[in-house]
Parts: structure tokens; sequence; C-alpha cells
């Protein structure tokens, strides 16, 4: 999917399981100055957000799980122009955040945070001053030589570049490198950057020299390199991962910002920084909204405020020709690479059954299904392609493929259409203890909308006409149907699903209404109070929803013991 076709290498596996090793050596043990991060900061989208970040890094740190004498931050946007996301295409990362989506390993399971600090932890004791930045959604995995070190020590700005497609390369920023005279080929290589690219079209990419033709070596000069077939046979560009900013140019975009006070419009610390760096850099991009998630009028004018600011400054690129980047911020991301990925899997050591309760797993063209941190009764089925996580099923529970069960409780009979995504979340409504459980396509585009209620038949549940289901689940089509902003009308902020006084009655209620979209039978709704996605994550109780994952834990290392 995201990665560069490679077989399954050995030098990168190796190389992770060693980074893992380490981190795992550091973990509830507290570190030395400079062989760990000062600080960790984690930016969050709102106050609920950030409460639900600090309880999980709150209870991660009474278990262990982390390095101590560390200072772990969690910095809320501000009101206005968001920074932070909702995950809105991996819902099931939406209430409890994608930096903490859990991984098929480890004992106790590893989650998105863990993995983060184990991949970077050479970075700190090789680094001057600065700031890393990274995203909750990503995975690099490179390896490099045995006395070899990343080092961000250069002034300015240094980035991490991986050779990838040109098809990647549409959906990434693509760096396009000054040249470069040294023959030898090597895993690690400092470059300096003529200009940055953010998202190009492919046209874009060849007239800015930006591509990569495959190179005059031979095969023994990548002697263990898992990306060789890329870098030897394709044309290739090379991608960017995280950041690192100096002291001195995190110092200028402070005193920026503190200048300027409110940010109205939204910034992107990679579109909007990057491409302002490097001796090829032109104001141009400042005007290119292509890619803006929501265009504010304000928006061009503090692009080009921040170009100037930063105009001038270099950009360091660190190449790491034998890594991969493995994006897992969509469904689709998300099972490939947890139930087909092999290269992944082999890389980083995932698991089918990862600290779950569940006796076989069943295996169908390569794909499998993953079961994380899950109590299954013998008896239910789980089928290949689908991940099941934090949830407890029952023995007539079968799961077609291509599911996505997570924090759900499903103990009455029930067969899960293939393609089906099912999340439950606890909330706290006047003080009292509700569940709700969202269900749709794992396809369904939750972030399309439209301006008016005329137009909501353009959008689709599980594939059927919206407007259909509606009618299906004795609805009406009014502006009370949706919350938040009326012009933006979407499945996010379609008031559809059912609040319940149990979680079992919650996933069995949701459930309901999706096999009578599947059926084409009615399911009245109309008794019901009913929520929106937008809503469910104002009202969630994340205390209890930690509370439901000790209580899996619990019974699992009890019954394993």
């Amino acid at each position: 999917m995201d990665a560069p076709s490679a077989p399954p290498g050995g030098s990168l596996r190796g190389a992770t399981r060693r980074k893992l090793r380490r981190f795992s050596e550091l973990r509830g043990k507290p570190v030395a100055a400079g062989e760990f991060w000062d600080i960790v900061a984690i930016t969050a989208a709102d106050e609920k957000q950030e409460l639900a970040y600090k309880q999980q890094l709150s209870e991660k740190l009474k278990k262990k799980e982390l390095p101590l004498g560390v200072q772990y931050h969690v910095f809320v946007d501000p009101a206005g122009a968001k920074i932070g996301g909702y995950s809105q295409r991996l819902p099931n990362a939406s209430a409890l955040g994608k930096i903490f989506t859990a991984l098929p390993f480890g004992n106790p399971i590893y989650q998105m945070l863990e993995l983060k600090l184990a991949m970077y932890i050479d970075f700190p004791s090789h680094m001057n001053p600065g700031i890393l930045v990274t995203c909750a959604d990503d995975i690099e995995l490179y390896s490099i030589g045995e006395s070899e070190f990343i080092r961000f020590d250069k002034p300015g700005f240094t980035a991490l570049a991986h050779p990838s497609s040109l098809t990647l390369g549409t959906t990434h920023g693509v760096f396009v490198l000054e040249p470069f005279n040294c023959l030898e080929h090597r895993d690690l290589e400092y470059r300096r950057c003529h200009r940055f690219l953010h998202k190009p079209s492919m046209e874009k990419m060849h007239q800015c020299n930006a591509v990569c033709r495959p190179r005059n070596v031979s095969q023994q000069d990548f002697a263990g390199c898992d990306t060789t077939s890329l870098i030897l046979d394709h044309e290739y560009v090379y991608t960017d991962s995280l950041f690192y900013m100096d002291h001195k140019s995190a110092r200028k975009l402070l005193a920026f910002y503190e200048k300027i006070g409110t940010l109205n419009c939204e910034i992107d610390a990679y579109g909007d920084f990057l491409q302002a760096l490097g001796p090829g850099a032109t104001v141009e991009y400042t005007r290119n909204t292509s890619n803006v998630t929501k265009e504010e009028s304000e928006l061009v004018d503090m692009r080009q405020r921040i170009f100037d600011l930063l105009k001038g400054t270099s950009l360091n690129v660190v190449v790491l020709n034998n890594s991969k980047f493995y994006h897992i911020g969509t469904t689709e991301e998300y099972l490939f690479h947890f139930t087909s990925d092999s290269s992944l899997k082999s890389e980083l050591g995932l698991q089918s059954i990862a600290f779950s309760i569940f006796p076989a797993i069943p295996k169908c063209s390569g794909k499998t299904s993953c079961v994380i941190h899950s109590i299954l009764d013998s008896r239910c089925s789980v089928s290949p392609g689908s991940v099941v996580e934090y949830s407890r099923l029952g023995p007539d529970v079968s799961v077609g493929e291509n599911c996505i069960i997570s924090g759900s409780y499903v103990i009455t009979t029930a067969a899960l259409p293939a393609y089906s995504f099912v999340c439950s979340l606890s909330l706290k409504m006047n003080g009292h203890l509700k569940y709700s459980t969202m269900v749709f396509g794992v396809q369904d585009t939750l972030k399309k909308n439209v301006k008016t209620l005329s137009d909501i038949k353009s959008l689709q549940f599980f594939g059927v006409c919206f407007l259909s289901c509606l009618d299906i689940w004795n609805l009406q089509v009014t502006e009370e149907l949706f919350s938040g902003n009326k012009t933006y009308l979407s499945l996010w902020n379609a008031r559809i699903f059912p609040v319940c006084s149990s979680l079992s009655d919650s996933v069995t209620t949701s459930l309901k209404m999706l096999n009578a979209v599947q059926n084409k039978s009615k399911f009245s709704l109309n008794n019901y109070k009913l929520l929106s996605i937008e809503e469910m994550l104002v009202y969630k109780d994340v205390e209890d929803m930690i509370t439901y994952r000790e209580q899996i834990f619990l019974e699992i290392e009890e019954k394993t013991a």
C-alpha cells in the first residue's frame, strides 16, 4: 500500500527489533540526562481530547509502560482554526486519539506512542537542542550501519527522506535534492534540499527534477538493503516523514506566533513550513489551496508571512535508502497493514493474536484476522482481513471479512456483514453513564459533506443512498438531524446513533439499524435518543472506556498466567 514493493528484509527487521529491545529496557525506569527526550509533547484538538490524552498518559506511567523522569505534556489547540484533528478516516481512534492506537504486538500491547518513542530511541543523544515534529499515524522503519547514527546537528531544519514510488509522492511531501557527487551509494546519506514539494503531481515532480533514475550500481552495493528493487529498477522520489528544527528556528516561529496573537486559519507544519525552505523555494505555493481541508480568507496572507519569515533557512535531508514508510491513518490502511501486509508483519513482529484469548485464527489468500487485547469465545468466528480490538465477542457471533470491531461487547447472536465498522463509546450524559455504538461501512467517507438538506442524497451509508437509509429508520430530513455547523452536513454530524443504558444493548441496537439497511427492512429509531459521532466525542466518558479495557486486561492476565 504505502510501502515500496520489496521483499521482507532481515536488516530492517534486525534494526527494528534492536530499537524495540532498547526501548523495552527503559520502560518504567528513570532515564539519565541526554539518554532520552527531555519533553514529549502531544497536541490535542480540544479540551475533551486533552483530558483523554492526559488520562491515558497517567495510566501508562502508573503501569510503567513509558520511561520515567520525562516531562509528558498535552497541549490543546486554542479555540478556532484547528491543527489537530478527530481521525475521521479512522474513527476507532477518534475518542482516545491516533497516538494511542493499539498495535498487534507486545505485552502489554504497544500503542503508537510507544512505537514512535522506540523507533526514535537513538535520536536524542545525537541531536542539538531543538524540536522533532512527527505525525501520530505513520511508522518509519530504517536500517543504517552499526557504527552510524542519524545526526540532527545542522542549523535550520533537518528532515528524513525515504525512497518511494512516484504514486506515493503525489500524497506526501517530496524533496528536490541538490546535486550529489559521491559515487558510493549508502544506506545513510546527508544531503541538502533545493526545494520541497507538497503533494505534487507526477508532472510537477519531473519538472522540478525531483525524480531519481535507477542507479547505475550493482546489486552488491546495496547488499542487505530492503528497498533495493525500488532504487535499482524504477524511477523514484524521496518522500518526507518527520522533521527537526533547531532551537533558533523554533524561537523564531514562537516569536512570530506571539506577535500575531490568535491564528484564524489552519497552518500545516509540513506544507507551510517546509515549502518555505531551501534556496529554490518560491512564494507560488502560498496561493495553492488545493490540499487545504478548509480554506479561510486569511490563509494566503498568513502563508506569505511565514514564507518571508523562513525564507533562506536551510533544509537538510537525511536520506535513508534502506527504509520504509507506512501510513496507518485510514480504515483501509489499518486493515491492510494489520491483516495482509507480510512485510510490516515481518519487520515489526506483528501478531495475529496479540494479548488476547482466542484459540484459532483462520488464514485465506495470505490474509489473516487480527485480534488485539480482546476476549473471544472459542465458538465465535472472525473472517480473514478483519481486526477486533478491546472487545468481547460471545459464542454466536460471526464477523465477516474486512471488518473493524472496537471497544464492543457482543453477547447475543450476531452476524456482522463484511466491511462493517463497529465502534462503541462510553458516554456521560447528565451525570449518567450511557453507551452508543457507531456503525457504518469501512469504505464510507465520513468527511464528505454537502451544504444543503436537498443534497444529502449524495451521501452514502454502507454503500446505500443516505436518504434511503433515513426512510428505513423512519427519520425525517430536517436541520435537527445534524449537529454542529449546518452548512457542513455529513455522516460525521448526522444524529443517527442510538443511546442505550448498557454496552451490549448499544451494540445490538446499532447492528439492527445496519442490518435493516442491508436487508432493506424497516427499523424505527424514533423512540431512541440519537447522537452524531461529533456529539459522541463531546459526551465520551474516557474513564469508563479505560476501565473497560483494564477489566479485559486483568481477565486475560489471569487466564494466561
